[in-house]
C-alpha cells in the first residue's frame, strides 16, 4: 500500500493517480472539503480518508505532501513505526522519473501550461506520461518518456535529475523562503548540474541571463541573442503565427491556436525540446494544436453575456499577463478582475507590483486571505494593505453577498485569478444570474 499524506494536493493527486495507473494500491487523506484534484481520484475508486493518525499501517510506503510539517499526527505517526518506508513528495518523485526518459519544466511562470503542452506534443508521437500541478497525472503501460512540473520552492527539483529540462523565466517568487534574487538564481544553478543533456531556457528573461549554468542548453526568445527565436509574429483573438529561426536559419512558420505572447514563449520552448528529440515541425505544429489546455490556466467559460475566466495567477507577472490575455481575446468587453491573493509575504513583497497589474483591469475586487497557510510570522497585513494602494478598488465577501455584487458587473468578462479555491465564488456567480 503506498499512502498519501494530503492525497489532494495538486502534484499528490497527480502522483497518487500515476502509481495507482502503474498498478500499485493507493490510498491517501485529507481534508473533506471539496478541491477539484480529488475528481481523478474518485474516478479511480482511490480511497481518501479524513486526516487521523489511525490511518498509518504496518509496512505502508507513505508519501507525505510538502504542506505538512514533521510535527503533524499522521507524519508522527508514520516516522515513528518501523516498518513504514517514508518519503516526501518530491523525493519519490525523483525516484520514479530515474525509470524514463524525464524532462522537467521549471521556471517561476509557465509551469503548468508548458508542461501540459509539452505532454500533449510528446504523446502524439512517442507513449508519454506527464504529471502536472493541476492535479493530472496520466502515464502508459509502455510509456517511454515522463514530463514533469518541477517546482523550485524550498528547492524541491533538486530531487530531481532530469534528462532535458525547460526554464521558463527566473523572477523571484516565494519570497518566505527564499532569501534573495542571488539565491532563487542559485537554485536554478543547482538544478542546472542535475540536467543530464540539454537545458532549453528563456533568454528573454533577464534573471535568466544571469545564470551559470552547468549544463548543455539553448537559449530561447524573441531578442536577436537567442538561439532559438520566433520573428514575424502575428497574434488575432483566435491565434498566433510565427517563424522559428534556429542559430540563423530558418524552420518553419508555425499556426497555432493560442492567445497571449506567453503562449507563444511556452510553444517555443516546447518547440525546442521537439527539436532536440528529432521531431518535424510539422509533427511538432501538429502536437502543440492538440494541447487543450489545463485545469485552472485561462480557463474559458462563455454564459450568455457573460465571460467566466479561471485561472491560477498568484504573481504580478502572471496577473498582469492573465489580464492581458483576456483584452486580447475580449477586447470589446469590460473586464472585471477578482483576485485572492496567496501567503501575506508575497502581497507585502510586492503590493506596488501587484496594484499595477491589477489596474489594467476595468474593475477590481479583491477577496481577503483565508487559506491555512497565508499568515507568516512577522508580516501582519490584510486584504486593506493591498486595496488601499489600488483607486477604485473593492473587498469581496466570498459569499452569496459578494456573488450578487458581482452579478451586477454584468455584461462583463469575470476574470477570476487565484491559487486558491476562488473557483467557489465563480460558482456563485453563475448561479445567481441564472436564478
Amino acid at each position: 500500500m503506498i499512502y498519501f499524506i494530503g492525497i489532494k494536493g495538486t502534484g499528490m493527486a497527480a502522483l497518487a493517480c500515476i502509481l495507482h495507473d502503474l498498478g500499485e494500491e493507493v490510498a491517501g487523506s485529507d481534508l473533506t472539503k471539496h478541491f477539484f484534484t480529488e475528481e481523478p481520484l474518485i474516478a479511480r475508486n482511490i480511497r481518501i480518508d479524513e486526516f487521523t493518525k489511525e490511518n498509518i499501517k504496518d509496512g505502508m510506503t507513505v508519501i507525505i505532501g510538502n504542506a505538512f510539517g514533521e510535527d503533524f499526527e499522521e507524519v508522527i505517526a508514520a516516522r515513528a513505526n518501523k516498518s513504514v518506508t517514508c518519503y516526501r513528495y518530491h523525493e519519490y518523485l525523483g525516484i520514479l522519473m530515474s525509470r524514463y526518459i524525464s524532462i522537467s519544466v521549471a521556471g517561476s511562470h509557465g509551469k503548468t501550461t508548458t508542461t501540459g503542452m509539452l505532454s500533449a506534443m510528446m504523446d502524439t508521437v512517442f507513449p508519454t506520461g506527464y504529471l502536472i500541478g493541476d492535479g493530472t497525472g496520466v502515464i502508459h503501460e509502455d510509456s517511454k518518456y515522463l514530463c514533469v512540473e518541477s517546482c523550485e520552492y524550498r528547492r524541491h527539483f533538486l530531487a530531481y535529475k532530469p534528462d532535458y529540462a525547460v526554464i521558463t523565466n527566473v523572477e523571484i517568487d516565494h519570497v518566505d523562503y527564499f532569501k534573495s534574487d542571488e539565491d532563487y538564481r542559485h537554485a536554478y544553478e543547482e538544478f542546472s548540474k542535475n540536467i543530464k543533456k540539454t537545458c532549453v531556457i528563456c533568454g528573454d528573461d533577464s534573471e535568466a541571463r544571469k545564470l551559470e549554468l552547468a549544463c548543455d542548453h539553448i537559449w530561447y526568445g524573441e531578442g536577436e541573442n537567442n538561439d532559438l527565436r520566433a520573428i514575424n509574429i502575428v497574434e488575432g483573438t483566435t491565434g498566433m503565427e510565427f517563424d522559428v529561426i534556429f542559430k540563423g536559419e530558418f524552420q518553419y512558420r508555425y499556426h497555432l491556436p493560442f492567445v497571449g505572447r506567453h503562449l507563444m514563449w511556452n510553444s517555443l520552448a516546447v518547440i525546442g525540446i521537439g527539436m532536440l528529440e528529432g521531431l518535424t515541425p510539422e509533427v511538432i505544429e501538429e502536437g502543440l494544436c492538440s494541447f487543450k489546455g489545463v485545469k485552472r490556466r485561462f480557463v474559458i467559460e462563455e454564459v450568455g453575456n457573460n465571460v467566466f475566466i479561471d485561472d491560477y495567477a498568484h504573481h504580478p507577472t502572471e496577473v498582469s499577463i492573465t489580464i492581458d490575455a483576456a483584452r486580447k481575446r475580449y477586447p470589446d468587453k469590460k473586464l472585471v478582475a477578482i483576485f485572492k491573493p496567496h501567503r501575506v509575504s508575497r502581497v507585502f513583497h510586492f503590493a506596488d507590483q501587484f496594484a499595477n497589474a491589477l489596474l489594467k483591469a476595468d474593475e477590481i475586487y479583491l477577496c481577503d486571505f483565508t487559506s491555512i497557510d497565508d499568515k507568516e510570522e512577522g508580516i501582519n497585513i490584510d486584504i486593506h494593505y493591498l486595496q488601499e494602494k489600488i483607486p477604485g478598488s473593492k473587498i469581496l465577501s466570498e459569499d452569496d453577498q459578494g456573488a450578487a455584487i458581482l452579478a451586477k458587473e454584468e455584461p462583463a468578462v469575470y476574470l477570476f485569478m487565484s491559487s486558491k479555491d476562488i473557483y467557489g465564488l465563480a460558482n456563485k456567480v453563475k448561479r445567481y444570474q441564472n436564478s
